[in-house]
């Protein structure tokens, strides 16, 4: 990886659906060279795929939190994402090091609503207790870390 990939991956990053002839232009080279590298990026696993990006508070998901899981000692990882995965509150989760055995990022429609979600996870048996924080607002999103200010 160069450069060059570097780039197209940066420009990628910022917007997704760009079409080779744009990636092309802005690296200085022709579009079927940006389509074999963005091919190689894919092939090599680098460039996983594309997604859409959603806006939650536009859906009615105005509040953002993270809960803190902690499980049982006798609580397999794969309980964990089964039972994560079933709720459609949950945005993403990590299992993670330290005190809590994984973070949840969740959106919920409002703080009634988070604590509803909270108490459901507490019941569903694997969890031993919950620590949560609502964020108040983004300081840095998805492809956004490490680029300079415009």
């Amino acid at each position: 990886m160069d450069d060059v990939d570097r780039q197209i991956l940066a420009l990628l990053l910022e917007d997704g659906r760009r079409t080779y002839d744009d990636v092309a232009a802005r690296v200085s080279m022709s579009a079927p060279s940006a389509k074999r590298r963005i091919d190689r990026l894919r092939a090599s696993g680098v460039l996983k795929g594309f997604t859409a990006v959603i806006d939650h508070g536009a859906l009615g998901y105005e509040t953002e939190a993270l809960i803190e899981l902690f499980y049982g000692p006798a609580v397999q990882l794969d309980e964990v994402a089964a039972s994560l995965r079933v709720r459609p509150e949950v945005v993403e989760a990590w299992s993670v090091t330290g005190e809590p055995d994984a973070i949840a990022r969740v959106r919920t429609r409002d703080n009634a609503d988070l604590e509803r979600l909270i108490r459901d996870l507490q019941r569903d048996g694997a969890v031993v207790r919950t620590r949560s924080q609502v964020v108040l607002s983004r300081l840095v999103g998805p492809g956004e870390a490490g680029r300079p200010e415009d």
